[in-house]
């Protein structure tokens, strides 16, 4: 247990920061769950325009430290990739 003041703010904080982080993490996913769906029923400008949302939303998250930046680029990447194939 925590003695110093100190100790005792930091726990405070690393729980504030905790559940913020876990927040951000349940947005992001929410925006990418929507891609896949929209990958999933084919529908290509449903597809581009979610991933248009989700990006933004990634790299925010990959920003403010609830995702490391490159697994953030390399998901919007991947999206991408799904995205475009599906024009083709």
């Amino acid at each position: 247990m925590a003695n110093s003041r100190q100790a005792k703010k930091r726990i405070r904080q690393t729980a504030r920061r905790t559940m913020v982080n876990s927040d951000r993490r349940s947005r992001v996913r929410t925006f990418v769950r929507k891609v896949e769906e929209a990958i999933a029923s084919g529908d290509q400008t449903a597809a581009a325009q979610a991933l248009r949302q989700a990006e933004p939303e990634l790299m925010r998250g990959a920003q403010k430290g609830a995702f490391e930046r490159r697994a953030a680029s390399r998901k919007v990447s991947r999206l991408t990739m799904r995205v475009n194939k599906m024009s083709s």
